[in-house]
């Protein structure tokens, strides 16, 4: 990584804060980087719009990058969505109306300003990789060139909320209840004075868990189609530079905007997990990404001669097979430049053969205890040790196995799968879980890709239909897109499973599915042997930011868990007499922080996903966090939980919220600010 000094950069800069006014007169806060001489010659503007607090939560992430891009000759802005951060109002819902029309007023208000040359380009990983997307479907005039980072393009099938139909349990709830937290923190009396406490009650006084809304919409509604741009890419008239990494659930978005969108797209899908390609996580190689996105902001905001539109629409990293460890550091593997879709990547179908469990007339049972996928990995990966999955070699045992085939010399699979089944199920409702995995000689295996079905979705993702015992049915799961080079000796093997929790939430009918196998098969995309990548087919600077916020000193303090002793990372218990699996997991977001403007933020936080290995309904998923700010005499915390368990017929949530006035020195409650609880059921339609 090679740290800029802002002195170093083509342009001296200056930080500014402003006020940005919304119709019905609140006020989003903004801080601005920018040229000291824009006022004499403007620049154009770059807006990153999150939820998530520029004051602490992405300080150091901010400053990474913004400087850098004011030193390049741009207006980099960093504004908060109403109702979080130091902004005004109250915020009621991810990718909501408000924060759409409020983005729509932003993008028009920087246009407007004197320092500004009327062209606007917007960036954003996660939430703002979306909000990016979204605004650009709404084409706001000065709206010309978007970088969208780990995002997606559809809401309901590729979001932390459901994935093939079915109810995500690991991140579902496990982000619900990050948000819940999250969205109950104060404003920074920094920036907004006395009124931190009006602001703080007000905030919490509106709150609604964004749980109670997500599970409340079972199936792709209007709720999800709102935001999601896959349901007409035609929108989208801005150039649109997509960006997204293998070990990222997300990924698929890339392959998905380079093949749809109408307009200027280009793609880049590296090894990455849920980070800026430029940072330094596993598992990399980082890139000199911050160039890259220079060269789309100097071609469509500067009209500068760049080169980048002569680049391949897609520039992809082809992973070498490796150990299945879940801290890889920087992988093996390859980039391909290329077109997509492209003629060299052909779909090849094998049948599904030698079965792990004994098959009867063809038939195969698939009946899996309810623990499997407790080595699932995280949902999210944010490069920590022990984020990606484990050898899955007892996952694969838990499930049905097949050799897809043995290769006797280098296979490269780029893209989808898709595993086509004839199947039946004992019971109305249910699941199936598709994995591919890489065995190696010595008999690790490593997850590649995955899919599930939730079989009452089979018919389109916008209904429930009831699945009829002994009337088989043709279904199709379409896998995780993967890009991988199989070396010779290694095995591709195929697992299904009728249950994978956390990840997916369990179906309350204890049934069991059959695959007909003569009917079944997996499809590969596979790419042509004469087409083997070279050396400099993509090729990328080193990893480059800007040096402009002093060291953070980090107090990376573990979370304490329900007997108040520290937690591991991540940790499966197994207890055997109850035959109960319970996975405990720190998300390890950063901890406590202390800034140089006096701010120490604290932040600490675990999950628990627990389950008895022959009850669906035995599953209970909870979030508990506890965040603290202090600067000076002013202290205060926000307390979080989350429960979330289920009956045959109802999810049951239960929520609360404390926020909290703490003496300096943290040992005494000085006062209760605002506290609120939720019990709530929701109906279980498709979920």
């Amino acid at each position: 990584m090679r740290l800029v000094h802002p002195d170093d950069l083509p342009h001296r800069t200056e930080v500014r804060h402003a006020w940005i006014p919304m119709a019905d007169g609140v006020r989003l806060h903004a801080r601005i980087w920018i040229p000291v001489d824009a006022g004499q010659q403007p620049v154009p503007a770059l807006l990153e719009y999150l939820p998530y607090r520029k004051s602490d939560w992405t300080a150091v992430r901010d400053a990474e990058r913004h400087p850098w891009y004011a030193g390049h000759g741009y207006a980099s802005v960093r504004v908060d969505i109403r109702g979080t951060g130091d902004s005004e109002g109250v915020f009621d819902d991810e990718y909501s109306e408000q924060e759409l029309t409020d983005g729509l007023a932003v993008i028009a208000w920087l246009a407007e300003q004197p320092w500004c040359t009327g062209r606007v380009g917007m960036f954003g990983i996660s939430w703002g990789g979306f909000n990016s997307l979204q605004l650009a479907a709404l084409q706001p005039p000065a709206l010309k060139a978007i970088v969208t980072v780990c995002s997606t393009d559809d809401r309901f099938d590729n979001d932390v909320h459901y994935v093939g139909g079915s109810v995500l349990g690991i991140d579902m709830t496990a982000w619900a209840g990050t948000m819940l937290a999250f969205s109950s923190r104060p404003p920074d009396p920094l920036h907004v004075g006395d009124r931190w406490r009006a602001m703080w009650q007000e905030r919490i006084e509106h709150l609604t868990p964004p749980l109670l809304n997500w599970l409340s919409h079972q199936t792709r509604d209007d709720y999800w189609k709102r935001g999601s741009v896959g349901e007409d890419y035609s929108a989208i008239k801005a150039a649109v530079l997509a960006v997204g990494g293998w070990a990222d659930p997300y990924h698929d978005t890339v392959l998905r905007l380079v093949e749809n969108l109408p307009g200027p797209a280009r793609g880049i899908l590296g090894p990455w997990a849920h980070h800026y390609p430029d940072r330094a996580t596993t598992p990399g190689p980082a890139i000199g990404f911050l160039q890259e996105t220079l060269r789309w902001w100097d071609h469509w905001l500067k009209n500068e001669p760049t080169g980048i539109m002569d680049e391949a629409e897609l520039r992809v990293f082809l992973e070498d097979s490796r150990p299945p460890v879940p801290d890889p550091g920087d992988v093996p593997g390859v980039w391909l430049a290329t077109s997509w879709p492209t003629d060299d990547v052909s779909a090849t179908a094998w049948p599904l053969r030698a079965p792990s469990v004994p098959a009867g007339d063809d038939w195969v049972v698939v009946s899996t205890p309810q623990h499997v996928g407790v080595d699932s990995g995280k949902f999210f990966p944010y490069g920590n040790p022990t984020d990606l999955p484990p050898d899955q070699r007892a996952e694969d045992g838990r499930g049905v196995a097949f050799e897809v085939f043995v290769a006797d010399e280098p296979v490269t699979v780029v893209g989808r799968p898709l595993v086509r089944l004839l199947l039946d199920s004992t019971a109305p409702r249910g699941q199936v879980i598709a994995r591919l995995c890489d065995v190696a000689p010595d008999g690790s295996s490593r997850l590649l890709s995955r899919g599930v079905l939730n079989l009452s979705t089979r018919h389109g993702r916008d209904r429930t239909d009831a699945f009829t015992p002994g009337e088989p049915e043709a279904v199709e799961i379409e896998l995780t897109g993967l890009g991988v080079r199989l070396s010779p000796g290694h095995a591709l093997r195929l697992v299904l499973s009728s249950t994978y929790w956390p990840w997916v939430w369990p179906q309350p009918d204890n049934g069991f599915l059959r695959v007909h196998l003569p009917s079944s098969s997996v499809e590969l995309p596979v790419l042509d042997a004469a087409r083997t990548p070279t050396a400099d087919e993509a090729t990328w600077g080193e990893p480059e930011q800007a040096l402009q916020l002093k060291p953070v000193i980090f107090h990376p303090t573990r979370a304490r868990g329900p007997e108040g002793t520290e937690m591991v990372e991540r940790e499966v218990r197994h207890d055997v007499e109850a035959r109960r699996w319970t996975l405990r997991v720190d998300p390890a977001y950063g901890g406590s922080r202390a800034y140089p403007n006096g701010l120490v933020y604290g932040e600490e936080a675990y999950e628990t996903y627990a389950i008895s290995e022959d009850d669906p309904l035995s599953a209970v998923a909870t979030s508990r966090w506890r965040v603290s700010l202090q600067r000076g005499n002013w202290h205060v915390v926000v307390r979080t939980e989350q429960d979330v368990h289920c009956d045959a017929e109802d999810f049951i949530v239960r929520a609360s919220v404390r926020a909290e006035l703490l003496s300096p020195d943290g040992e005494w409650v000085r006062g209760t600010v605002a506290a609120r609880t939720w019990d709530e059921r929701i109906p279980r339609t498709a979920g």
